[in-house]
């Protein structure tokens, strides 16, 4: 299945592709971050995701606890549309279901909380879940 998605302005958008018959489940993250930007993130290790990047200027990347992940958030209009995370060299990748062009098929959103989890288990977490096959291109 095909999703498309993009920040309010469209500086940020992109293509996820999805496993067939596999449901796409939102999970609202307890943290702060997360909270405050009313962020919904879903990964599969199958999905991959072709971010197109309009004005790399205008993207902010944000980082805080672990300094492990960077939020890719819009300058121009504030969405945070995807979370990156190297490890081992490769590129990890969850997407805010909340940019979504269609929102129809998510189903309930599972409320997550990371506090507490140990570096290493959260990178093997991130290594095993998230999507694996990222592409950022600038236009």
């Amino acid at each position: 299945m095909q999703i498309s998605g993009s920040c309010h302005c469209g500086n940020l958008a992109f293509e996820l592709s999805w496993p067939a018959g596999v449901a796409v489940a939102p999970r609202a993250c307890a943290c702060a971050f997360c909270q405050k930007h009313g962020a919904e993130w879903t990964a599969h290790p199958q999905a991959s995701i072709r971010v197109r990047v309009e004005d790399g200027r205008l993207v902010l990347k944000y980082r805080f606890g672990t300094n492990t992940a960077d939020f890719h958030v819009c300058a121009r209009c504030g969405v945070v549309v995807l979370c990156t995370s190297e490890i081992d060299g490769s590129v990890y990748a969850v997407v805010n279901t909340r940019a979504f062009e269609d929102r129809s098929i998510l189903s309930a959103p599972v409320a997550v909380d990371f506090d507490g989890e140990e570096e290493d288990a959260r990178l093997g977490r991130r290594a095993r879940n998230w999507i694996g096959n990222v592409a950022i291109e600038a236009v």
